[in-house]
């Protein structure tokens, strides 16, 4: 199994921790009762991006992607060091395989929020900025002006509230951002109390009919923003995710924050 496993390090991670990563992951999937493909393992040092002394923090950022029983899945874990990293990561995809093939059940909440997890094994001096880790809340999020640093644009998938939670939690995502052919509108749904699960669409309307998750529905359409409202609205409020509309087109574009400190923007191909 472990021939099958693809692991990429960056620069000054030893090939005795890739060996290592492989072998521990193999032994997760070898003891699955589930058909496991395309396993590939990435593991990278946390930096700062955006920071003004431009110094290196201490961290490590570890990402599996797979497929399971023919459905794609991801895990993603922040840690101290690379041994914290790689339990978190293998303890992280057993988890997920499991909930992959027993069928899907929302989530508990409320959960650690992974958007304040980014550089925590830093210590106190770090900042705290998800791209999607272990969370240390009393951390601020990065004092300094923000800047995005990453870019995505996605052909959304026409797909139901319920589908876009099953694939938010399958991807390790706090935000999942699709079209919703009910209202034939740009939507997200995303993590947040009481339930766990909210929708919000770029314009507003009725809740779905009989989900599946416990959706809680936001009652507004997503604000029309350009990117430079949007990057200050998210910084202002120490947002950890923001979903807003293009100004003009109206598609739905999602601004986040990443492990490294710096925001990404995933918005709807045209």
């Amino acid at each position: 199994m472990g021939e099958l496993v693809t692991v990429r390090v960056c620069e000054g991670i030893s090939r005795g921790f890739a060996a290592d990563a492989r072998a521990r992951i193999a032994a997760v999937v070898g003891g699955a009762d589930a058909l496991v493909e395309s396993l590939r393992v990435r593991v990278g040092t946390l930096g700062t991006a955006g920071s003004p002394d431009g110094a290196d923090r201490a961290g490590v950022l570890t990402q599996v992607n797979a497929e399971v029983d023919g459905r794609r899945i991801r895990v993603q874990e922040a840690a101290a060091d690379l041994g914290e990293a790689l339990d978190r990561l293998t303890e992280g995809l057993r988890a997920r395989m499991g909930a992959v093939t027993s069928g899907w059940t929302p989530r508990p909440w409320p959960r650690r929020t992974r958007a304040r997890a980014l550089l925590t094994a830093a210590g106190p001096a770090a900042p705290a900025g998800p791209e999607a880790a272990v969370a240390r809340p009393e951390l601020p999020y990065p004092a300094w002006p923000q800047r995005i640093v990453r870019r995505k644009r996605a052909q959304l998938v026409w797909c139901s509230p319920d589908a876009a939670a099953r694939t938010m939690d399958a991807m390790d995502f706090d935000i999942h951002l699709f079209t919703d052919p009910a209202t034939e509108t740009d939507a997200v749904v995303y993590r947040v109390g009481p339930t766990g699960y909210r929708l919000a669409r770029t314009v507003a309307a009725g809740p779905p009919t009989r989900p599946a998750a416990p959706l809680t529905l936001s009652p507004c359409g997503a604000p029309e923003l350009t990117e430079d409202q949007a990057v200050r609205r998210l910084t202002a409020a120490e947002l950890p995710y923001l979903f807003f509309a293009q100004p003009g087109s109206g598609r739905g574009r999602v601004l986040y924050r990443r492990f490294d400190g710096g925001l990404g923007l995933i918005a709807a191909a045209s």
